[in-house]
């Protein structure tokens, strides 16, 4: 194992502390229970958090800042974070005006993310929940019950965090959350596996011939492995059940979303991208939105992952408002 680290056991901890430091402008970094906030909580308006295990860098606590997240909640790698984070950052971001917690399908995240809205509702805070599960490739995986929450969540949180910013309430913020988790699809593959610090060997075995098509972010397996492709046919892999589960249709305007697992250079995305936007074109579907690049990555894995969401004109606009945190900034 190469790695950057210490020791296996601090790196959460260790991160965290770069983090607070590079970006002590934006957000403060609360330790035990360990939790990263926006400078200035709680605002006047609904607070929004997410979470989940470590390891998916910059997701969740690079989003954490101005139209985006209030707060996020950083498991141990590949790990759920416990209620106690969770209930001390819906609190440190509660304005009065409520709490939205997002929470991506896998069943450590949701059951502890229950545990902390019903501690928070005891202490008279309201709390409101959307959990995204957008992942087409299978239904049950190693950590879920139903589909897997991927690349949405981190649109949605975008798309949510302009709504609080802009002083929408509660109902409406989960509401809007709930349509572009409704109105998304991803799917991921990979190259490579990735090794977690603590367990010191790679999370499954990949023949150099081989790729994973329908990874999951932590390495679940996914719907079939087979020989290594070409870029167009593995596009052609993905795109094929994304377009045909929602279904997208000729006419409708989209936000493209091509994201590395981690270890992906940028090079390979834009051919990547190129690829998704020829099929799209073929399909008669427009690419209103675009991102590209590591948003949601799975440690060190090569590979790729796509996700569509149908746009409306809400969407592009709540898309195109005004934010900025360490990961994610345009407007200001």
């Amino acid at each position: 194992m190469k790695k950057l680290i210490n020791a296996p056991e601090n790196v959460v901890k260790e991160a965290l502390a770069g983090m607070a430091i590079a970006h002590a402008d934006l957000i403060d970094v609360h330790f035990d229970p360990d939790y990263i906030v926006r400078k200035g909580a709680p605002h006047n308006k609904v607070g929004v958090i997410s979470g989940g295990g470590s390891g998916h860098e910059p997701m969740h606590g690079g989003f954490v800042g101005y139209g985006m997240l209030d707060a996020a909640c950083p498991g141990a790698v590949f790990t759920s974070p416990v209620p106690d984070q969770m209930l001390a950052a819906t609190k440190a971001v509660n304005g009065g005006k409520g709490v939205l917690h997002i929470v991506k399908n896998y069943t450590g995240d949701v059951m502890n993310f229950e545990m902390a809205a019903e501690l928070a509702a005891a202490e008279g805070i309201e709390v409101a929940s959307v959990v995204t599960n957008d992942d087409v490739a299978v239904e049950n995986s190693t950590w879920t019950a139903g589909r897997r929450g991927v690349g949405v969540t981190v649109l949605l949180e975008k798309i949510v965090g302009a709504a609080a910013e802009a002083g929408a309430d509660l109902a409406t913020c989960k509401a809007i959350a709930e349509r572009v988790n409704a109105h998304g699809r991803s799917m991921g593959m990979a190259l490579t596996p990735c090794t977690v610090p603590q367990a010191g060997k790679p999370g499954f075995e990949l023949a150099e011939d081989e790729m994973e098509v329908g990874i999951g972010i932590h390495g679940e397996p996914g719907r079939r492995r087979e020989k290594l492709a070409p870029a167009r046919d593995i596009a052609e892999m993905l795109a094929g059940p994304i377009l045909d589960d929602l279904p997208f249709q000729s006419g409708d305007a989209v936000l493209a979303f091509v994201n590395g697992m981690g270890g992906t250079p940028l090079i390979e995305l834009y051919l990547m991208y190129n690829e998704l936007a020829r099929i799209l074109k073929d399909r008669n579907i427009t690419i209103a939105r675009s991102l590209v690049g590591n948003y949601i990555t799975s440690l060190e894995m090569a590979g790729v992952s796509f996700t569509l969401l149908r746009l409306d004109d809400e969407m592009i606009k709540l898309w195109d408002a005004p934010v900025h945190t360490p990961a994610l900034r345009w407007g200001m």
